[in-house]
């Protein structure tokens, strides 16, 4: 069976929910946003009806989103919300047809990150769908900050949604994340940052060097797995502060807004509140009395 591969645009980790599963069948393009010659492609015969009937959809939805945001005039907001309702048109298509989504920036606390669609029977491995590449150069006496990196990638002309994370090195330099496609010609084409002259060399993914996130974990023993009992003990809020965060909105599980008090959390679940930071929901285990213990991990 062929396997299939579409560009996937680049997108922000906080506006999409992310799945911890293997390699996807097809890689979908669900926007306008990612510029470029898609590779030629067929699709399975037990696949086509379904994955033309997906991306018909996505391209409706598409048009929806251009009728609404017309009028907009800063075009970087009217792209980061077409990211956004194109991730929720992505997570509502899961209930309607048997695929699966999953995030791949590189690393796991990446925050620009590529979208593939599969069925989950034929998820094998992590799709490969980035790549990592690593300038070095001489700035010990010439810092150069993210901005520094970022500017002198675009000036080789390709698009800002090309681009992944950029992790900054100190006086090595940096390491980024970039579409496989366009890693052979930034090799070539990128000479300076700044006033530095630079080699760009490509790296295995398990070489990027990021930090990972500092944690504290403790236990709380709750009445049940609700989400303004857990995230009430985890940022040490009071239950109808808790509520009242979640009315306004500011209260976010898995990196989607959640409405209901009664939003039931699980194992790897990951909540965040407006200006308190976020918490990940660890090992859960039931006590005699009926109640929950539940392991708390807080990102410092």
């Amino acid at each position: 069976m062929a396997a299939i591969s579409l560009a996937a645009p680049w997108i922000l980790r906080r506006a999409v929910r992310t799945f911890s599963l293997p390699q996807p069948l097809l890689h979908l393009n669900p926007g306008s946003c990612f510029h470029g010659t898609h590779r030629p492609f067929t699709f399975p015969t037990s696949l086509r009806h379904t994955a033309s009937g997906i991306r018909h959809l996505i391209q409706a939805v598409k048009g929806n989103f251009d009728d609404l945001l017309k009028g907009v005039g800063d075009k970087n907001a009217i792209e980061e919300v077409k990211h956004i309702l194109e991730m929720e048109s992505m997570m509502a298509l899961e209930k309607l047809a048997d695929v699966k989504a999953v995030a791949q920036g590189g690393y796991p606390q990446a925050e620009r990150c590529r979208l593939s669609v599969g069925h989950p029977e034929l998820l094998t491995s992590d799709p490969d769908i980035v790549a990592a590449l690593s300038i070095t150069g001489n700035f010990g006496f010439q810092p150069c900050s993210h901005g520094d990196f970022l500017g002198s990638i675009l000036g080789t002309g390709i698009a800002r949604e090309k681009i992944g994370d950029i992790i900054l090195q100190g006086e090595k330099g940096a390491q980024f994340l970039v579409v496989p496609e366009l890693a052979d010609y930034l090799i070539t084409s990128l000479e300076k940052v700044g006033n530095v002259s630079v080699s760009c060399t490509r790296i295995p993914l398990l070489a990027l060097e990021y930090e990972p996130p500092r944690t504290k974990s403790f236990k709380t023993i709750e009445a049940s797995l609700r989400v303004d009992a857990l995230a009430s003990a985890g940022f040490k809020l009071s239950r109808s502060k808790l509520v009242n965060l979640i009315s306004n909105g500011d209260v976010r599980v898995n990196w989607t807004t959640v409405t209901k008090n009664g939003t039931t959390l699980r194992t790897g679940d990951i909540v965040s509140v407006s200006g308190k930071g976020r918490i990940k929901i660890g090992e859960i285990n039931s006590t005699r009395k009926g109640k929950f213990a539940v392991e708390l991990i807080q990102y410092l």
